[in-house]
């Protein structure tokens, strides 16, 4: 089983220290979040084959990964570094700081351990087409050498995003498929003169020549990194995705970031709320 932590919250970020504490006890509790029941999920080291961090910043983690390694269990960090105006990304770290430690990962665990995401991709007025390039070519070369892949994907406005935009003040525009697949073709050829290679999430229509259908969890890279062969069966969490089957081990509403494009979270107040009766010690994330 490999397990994801986790594409509705950032563990690593605000929820290090009950993620180590759930590896020790070998086990954790994951609520439902469609019918709210509660499952017990296995951490032993026997029972999984790899783990998919997900994160915005790392610099919490990076004393904890060393545990993580420590105690046989290959990982991946799937690293979101945009670099967006502080209206879009409210409270995540300077994207300095984000560059940094993703070197250190990088020279620490290798570069297969780090994938880079550049997502998603919002066309606002204060970001338009000319800022991603612009954008996206200085954090490639800034990042060349601490990872062969990034991965992109355009902004898709669920109706809880949208209102949180529309709270925030922003507007948007959602370009047409060819502006997008002509920004894609762009945004490979800039990665693939930096060593990497450019994948897309979900969104296979948008497929041009020098990018790949992206799995986030992946368990070819996961072998990689483990050094043995990792049995796991395709099983997409949406339409048109790549990834192999996982088990998420985080709870939607719980990430304090207050990214105004997340899909994640209703408010971020109520993140916020619950961040703070968080206990480290718990079997779940939030209760």
């Amino acid at each position: 089983m490999i397990i994801s932590a986790s594409y509705r919250t950032d563990i690593p970020t605000f929820y290090g220290a009950w993620f180590i504490n759930r590896l020790r006890a070998g086990y954790c509790k994951v609520v439902n979040p469609y019918g709210r029941q509660i499952t017990r999920v296995s951490l032993a080291r026997e029972d999984v084959d790899g783990i998919v961090f997900w994160t915005k910043n790392l610099g919490p983690f990076l004393e904890r990964l060393r545990e993580v390694r420590q105690r046989e269990y290959p990982f991946i960090v799937s690293y979101s570094i945009n670099a967006y105006p502080r209206a879009l990304e409210f409270s995540v770290v300077d994207a300095k700081q984000s560059v940094r430690h993703m070197k250190l990962l990088s020279e620490e665990y290798g570069p297969r351990v780090a994938v880079w995401r550049y997502d998603p991709i919002l066309v606002t007025p204060e970001t338009p087409a000319s800022f991603h390039l612009a954008n996206f070519e200085r954090l490639a070369g800034q990042l060349e050498g601490s990872t062969d892949e990034v991965v992109i994907s355009f902004a898709q406005i669920y109706r809880k995003t949208g209102r949180n935009l529309r709270k925030a003040g922003l507007t948007w525009e959602d370009p047409p498929a060819e502006a997008k697949r002509e920004m894609a073709a762009r945004l490979a050829a800039i990665a693939k003169s930096r060593g990497m290679q450019l994948s897309i999430c979900s969104q296979r229509e948008l497929l041009v020549p020098g990018a790949e259908d992206a799995r986030c969890i992946d368990a070819d890279r996961l072998a990689d990194v483990a050094g043995a062969p990792i049995e796991a069966q395709r099983k997409a969490h949406r339409k048109a995705c790549g990834c192999f089957q996982s088990r998420d081990i985080g709870d939607y509403d719980t990430c304090p970031h207050g990214c105004a494009y997340c899909y994640a979270v209703n408010s971020r107040s109520l993140a916020q709320a619950r961040f703070r009766r968080h206990d480290p010690a718990g079997e779940l994330l939030f209760s």
